[in-house]
């Protein structure tokens, strides 16, 4: 009987911890849909690497990886796209 109680609370211990584990893994996971806000996507020239605060109105060159910085495809202003 004492074995019982002690395989039981072993099972139980175990299956707390499993689910605490999986529930962590979902909140890190980041929805598909969700739009990026931040200047790395939202300028007129953003980092091909997204690196934080790295977009541009102008052409220019990176300040944290050094990259070329590229044409936003997606860049509006005002409700209207710049081509």
């Amino acid at each position: 009987m004492k074995n019982l109680k002690s395989i039981l609370g072993a099972m139980l211990i175990m299956a707390t911890i499993s689910m605490v584990s999986c529930k962590e893994n979902e909140a890190e996971t980041k929805p598909t849909t969700e739009v990026d806000q931040g200047d790395e996507y939202t300028s007129a020239y953003v980092c091909p690497m997204h690196c934080k605060d790295s977009g541009s109105d102008k052409e220019g060159t990176c300040d944290s990886c050094g990259m070329t910085l590229i044409k936003n495809e997606e860049h509006t202003a005002n409700g209207h796209t710049h081509e």
